[in-house]
């Protein structure tokens, strides 16, 4: 997620070039038809195009405010796993009296983040990753997710058994939890923990399940194809016709103009219709990099980042020294 001020009108332009080239051919050739060519049939009734582009804008503003609740209903639930993680943080070294069960309770947890973490970001067939410009601006961030495997990140915090037995597994965060469960089943067998204790101990496993249930909702559930197609059909359409729209009210001004204008007017046709055209298009790929908040791109839930202050907190709940802060990175994007 971007935590700067805000992105730059560069690196917007950067992200966005290519889409440029193809507006600026799009509004080229339409001039050049008319005025060099001498196709003067090809001229739109600007009402035409004014009607398109107000079912456009609806559109794309239905599917970016679409978008935006996906990203906060995505806020929302892993804001809800760092509140459980604090508090299986402090039930764990508080409930059971021996430190090292009490460690093994809150690493176990520590690899359930890292296993559904790697999960979330396994590439989907409808996000856009790997899109070029998507690729070349992730340049500028890293995602810890594809740098490192899941095997390394687990040894961190579990015994290899049980990092054997969670890899094997196809469900892996969940794997994780049934081993946490077991775990609470044998501190109640052996009197470690009270009844009490173990069952508000489970009470918290349920909740981080239905937290894991609403990410992989998210992940799993694309924003509907039905509406992301006829959006972007919708703006493609739009800035196929938006400059023969517009020739005819800038051939209109050559009557009120002198000099070297007059008869030249229509040229501005293809400024103009590349600005407005960029900002449709715009949008529509800002919709595009909002609706999969967890696919690694800049504009995610930085559930890396919010990983690693978990780890960080809880390690110090433990009463670990030298425990390492979370990472700066070096750009204002945090993944």
């Amino acid at each position: 997620m971007h935590t700067g001020k805000g992105y730059r009108l560069p690196e917007f332009l950067l992200w966005t070039r290519r889409t440029i080239y193809v507006l600026l051919v799009l509004s080229v050739i339409p001039v050049v038809l008319y005025q060099v060519v001498g196709l003067k049939w090809i001229v739109i009734p600007w009402g035409v195009v004014f009607l398109l582009g107000a079912t456009v804008a609806l559109s794309a503003g239905f599917k970016n405010i679409q978008t935006y609740n996906r990203m906060q209903d995505a806020q929302q639930a892993w804001s809800s796993i760092v509140a459980r993680s604090r508090a299986w943080g402090t039930m764990s070294r508080d409930y059971v009296a021996d430190p090292d069960r009490a460690r093994q309770l809150v690493y176990r947890h520590l690899a359930w983040l890292t296993a559904l973490r790697h999960q979330l970001r396994h590439a989907k067939a409808w996000e856009h990753q790997d899109e070029v410009s998507n690729v070349e601006y992730r340049r500028l961030y890293s995602v810890p997710e594809r740098e490192r495997t899941l095997e390394s990140e687990l040894l961190r915090y579990l015994p290899k058994n049980e990092v054997s037995q969670v890899l094997a597994s196809d469900s892996r965060a969940v794997q994780v939890i049934a081993l946490q469960s077991a775990a609470l089943k044998e501190l109640l067998a052996r009197g470690e923990i009270g009844p009490s204790q173990f069952a508000e101990l489970q009470k918290a496993l349920r909740d981080l399940i239905d937290e894991q249930s609403r990410s992989e909702r998210i992940k799993n559930f694309p924003y509907p194809r039905q509406h992301a197609f006829v959006n972007s059909l919708f703006v493609k359409i739009m800035v196929l016709l938006l400059p023969f729209g517009m020739i005819g009210e800038f051939e209109a001004l050559n009557e009120s103009v002198e000099g070297w204008a007059k008869g030249n007017m229509v040229w501005m046709t293809i400024p103009l219709s590349l600005l407005i055209s960029w900002m449709y298009t715009s949008l529509d790929k800002v919709g595009e990099s909002t609706e999969n908040p967890f696919e690694g791109g800049s504009n995610d839930v930085p559930i890396s980042r919010i990983c690693e202050e978990i780890e960080s907190e809880l390690r110090e709940m433990l009463g670990e020294i030298d425990v390492p802060s979370p990472s700066r990175q070096a750009s204002d994007i945090a993944v």
